[in-house]
């Protein structure tokens, strides 16, 4: 179980409230890998041996909790493009953004709900928002400008990337990951400027993820 981090939530609780919040926030996190962010909050109460009012009283909104659960992963997110825009060749900051990303993604199942739920409800969010489509449009611009970024690329088709992978998400659990790792492969080589299908000069693709062909039928 990890500790719950330091912080206003935390100031001032007694040891016994801080065990039930981590206890909480644990029953969260495998109650949403398991059944999604939509599992009943009696559920997550049950879970964590706690009454449903203790869980409302640390946490009053499923918002609230949401965000909590996926403190973690959302610290890394938004950080994740000052290490790309740090890193002197743009373009590996640009692939490691997006495969680290869509691994969190895939991993974490509901963070990308979770993402979206931070910026909306967290107070001073729309800030975060604003400064990390920034960052990502300067590592776009400065990969173009290298010559190792198509230059047809839109931001928009990182939307459409984390929305198919998104969908891997809820592959079979021993897949998924490696599933993830294949396709953004793929798509990194058509991202990458240069000859279409330069297959013989691209990196070599990560293993096939074990799938047969019936998710797709």
């Amino acid at each position: 179980m990890r500790p719950a981090a330091a912080g206003p939530a935390t100031a001032g609780l007694r040891a016994d409230a801080l065990h039930n919040r981590n206890r909480i926030l644990e029953a969260a996190r495998q109650a949403f890998a398991a059944r999604g962010l939509d599992v009943p909050m009696a559920a997550i109460a049950r879970r964590a041996g706690v009454g449903v009012a203790t869980l409302y009283r640390r946490f009053p909104t499923r918002e609230s909790l949401i965000v909590e659960v996926f403190a973690d992963e959302l610290s890394v997110c938004a950080s994740a493009i000052d290490d790309a825009l740090a890193d002197p060749d743009p373009w590996r900051g640009f692939r490691t953004l997006i495969e680290k990303v869509a691994t969190m993604q895939v991993v974490e199942r509901g963070f990308s709900v979770a993402l979206l739920t931070w910026f909306s409800a967290v107070e001073g969010a729309e800030d975060v928002r604003v400064r990390a489509e920034q960052g990502f449009a300067e590592l776009v611009r400065r990969a173009k400008a290298a010559g190792r970024l198509r230059a047809d690329f839109d931001r928009s088709d990182l939307t459409l990337l984390l929305m198919a992978n998104g969908g891997l998400a809820t592959g079979p659990p021993e897949a998924r990951l490696a599933a993830s790792r294949r396709h953004v492969a793929y798509l990194l080589q058509v991202f990458s400027a240069g000859p279409a299908g330069r297959a013989e000069s691209a990196d070599p693709l990560p293993p096939p993820a074990p799938l047969g062909l019936y998710p797709a039928c």
